[in-house]
């Protein structure tokens, strides 16, 4: 997986050393050195492979403190073989073979590793002679001839992972064509991911305390490291039920279920941010109220938006340029017992909107959207046209929020530019890729990859 090399001196070693594994995000093991052993062993639980058969990888749960089972650590890389290794007890087994660096004190070599259950040893790992070139001496007399490591760094809890690892990605989806889903299929890829589709309709869910699971197509879908919600607004209930297994699972969620049911919820978003004194046009919300003008004035007269709840792409959102015709729009959504809102018209924005792109906490894009000819609606959906725009201080610390408060790791946020400051119309849990992109020239894709490998727990606390 490594060709890293580092070698400052002739290294002596004991019959026991601690080692690193730095790729595999295991900064400390004790390990036997065993000049009587060809390969090179791991322990190694839960053994699963994944990926094509030109992109082999396979994920292991690695115990590295003997003492303390309940430390767990995901690892997983690319396999370069099988091997079949005769036990010390006599019995043949095959195993996986990977390719990793090693770090003992200031030296680091790539060495081959067999994968095997090693629960019932004194050490996690065994150091082969294959692994020891010449540069290299034993000491059979002697223990810990290189500086001591110490278990304590797996009880340190860190925002962010620092091992990049080979991981399994699905994305929830019923569009797997369409741009987006492709670009984040080319950018998981490339970083050395396998990455798979999942159709949102045909997964369905075993539902227990002790092995919750997502079954497709009349199986159990494997254990994915990272699922990509790309819900859309038709299967919201559903594809929240399914996130919501997933995380059951343990499996990380680049959204949350609970943060997409609060975004695709206009009047709890609204409601959320309001709370946190975030500005937005003045929004008024009714369903059978029969006051039709103290809805409009509350929204501070015409012209009004009114928007169906359930709106999405510019659809079931219309401009009411006077009173007459906003009170007839009122009518018209109560008398379809609908859910909706009456929104501010900001008139300085003149058809135009903006769109900033976060993820991680951090403004990755933003975009100008304007409206064709005789539209109010700036949607790319819509007809409108995007381009990349500077946003000030205030704009990227308002996104930044809205996508916090809404619980959002990627949001895309819309806001109109008002003479009192930002204003904004919605927050999306699923944005589209290709208008920032294309406008930008970024790859907001590869970020969002990016924020998945940073945060994928890798050391965990079985119970």
């Amino acid at each position: 997986m490594s060709d890293e090399r580092i070698l400052t001196s002739e290294l002596t070693l004991g019959w026991a050393e601690w080692v690193s594994l730095p790729s595999l995000g295991l900064p400390a093991i004790k390990a036997k050195v065993d000049t009587g052993a060809k390969t090179s062993a791991l322990h190694a639980v839960a053994v699963e492979p994944f990926g094509s058969s030109e992109n082999p990888q396979v994920r292991f749960i690695m115990h590295p403190n003997p003492d303390e089972p309940r430390i767990e650590v995901v690892c997983s890389a690319k396999v370069i073989g099988k091997r079949s290794v005769v036990s010390s007890n006599g019995e043949r087994e095959s195993r996986f073979v990977i390719e990793t660096p090693i770090a003992i004190g200031d030296n680091t070599w790539p060495i081959e590793i067999t994968l095997t259950n090693r629960e019932t040893m004194g050490y996690r790992m065994l150091l082969g002679r294959s692994a020891i070139s010449e540069h290299r001496h034993i000491d059979p007399s002697s223990a810990h001839l290189q500086p001591e490591l110490s278990y304590d760094v797996y009880k340190k809890r860190r925002r962010k992972n620092r091992t990049r690892r080979p991981l399994r990605i699905g994305i929830l989806t019923q569009e797997p064509g369409n741009y987006s889903n492709r670009k984040m299929v080319d950018a998981a890829e490339t970083r050395g991911h396998v990455i798979e589709n999942i159709e949102t309709s045909r997964c369905y869910m075993a539902i227990n305390e002790h092995s919750p699971a997502v079954h497709y197509d009349g199986n159990a879908l494997p254990r994915y490291d990272a699922i990509i919600p790309r819900i859309g607004t038709r299967m919201t209930f559903y594809g929240m039920a399914v996130v919501r297994q997933f995380e059951m699972m343990g499996v990380y969620c680049l959204n949350s279920a609970e943060a997409i049911g609060a975004s695709r919820d206009k009047l709890l978003a609204h409601q959320m941010l309001a709370q946190h004194k975030l500005g937005m046009p003045n929004t008024a919300f009714a369903m059978s109220s029969r006051d039709t003008e103290g809805i409009i004035d509350l929204a501070g007269g015409s012209p009004v938006v009114v928007k169906l709840l359930s709106s999405t792409q510019g659809k079931g959102v219309v401009l009411a340029e006077t009173k007459k015709a906003a009170s007839a729009l009122v009518e018209a959504f109560r008398g379809l017992r609908a859910h909706f809102l009456v929104q501010e018209f900001v008139k300085e924005s003149s058809g135009t909107d903006i769109r900033l792109l976060v993820v991680d906490g951090k403004v990755v894009g933003a975009i100008q959207r304007t409206a064709q000819a005789g539209e109010f609606r700036s949607n790319l959906h819509q007809g409108g046209n995007a381009k990349e725009i500077k946003t000030t201080t205030e704009e990227r610390r308002t996104a930044i929020k809205a996508a916090r408060i809404l619980g959002l790791n990627v949001a895309g946020v819309d806001m109109l530019r008002s003479n009192t400051g930002p204003k904004i119309l919605e927050v999306n849990s699923s944005p589209g890729l290709q208008g920032i992109e294309t406008a930008t020239k970024k790859d907001i894709a590869g970020a969002i990859i990016r924020s998945i490998e940073a945060n994928v727990q890798t050391v965990i606390r079985s119970k």
